[in-house]
């Protein structure tokens, strides 16, 4: 199950990165609504999009969320690019399991990875990263 799990996320990443505009990851950009393309997955129609904000003053160089009973880390969402200090982007935090908890880390550019357990994607719009 986690194998398919793993395989279909690699399958949405890959499609919605090839329907945004794709940075090197050794410059800060903006990231662009990655949400567009991506049909949500889950059938019980609630909306796990969440846009992630980046208020920490360091470039978000990755950024990951799994489902909160799983025992390790999905794909970097951010995928090639980087969220920019000051930044936002749309995240669809989906991955066809009915899961409303996941977990949420996300590692900066000056070496700081922060960690959040037990977010409900389910309930919330926005999530900010922080000093």
């Amino acid at each position: 199950m986690i194998a398919f799990k793993t395989a279909v996320r690699a399958c949405l990443v890959a499609a919605v990165l090839s329907a945004a505009p794709v940075v090197a990851a050794a410059g800060p950009f903006i990231a662009a609504d990655r949400t567009a393309a991506v049909p949500a997955q889950s059938r019980d129609g609630l909306n796990r999009r969440v846009r992630i904000h980046n208020q920490t003053g360091w470039t978000m160089t990755h950024f990951y969320a799994s489902d909160a009973r799983l025992d390790d880390w999905q794909e970097d969402m951010l995928g090639a690019g980087v969220l920019a200090a000051g930044a936002s982007v749309m995240m669809n935090i989906d991955d066809g399991s009915g899961a409303c908890l996941y977990d949420f880390r996300a590692r900066f550019s000056n070496g700081q990875e922060l960690t959040r357990f037990g977010v409900n994607v389910c309930e919330i719009a926005d999530y900010y990263y922080t000093r």
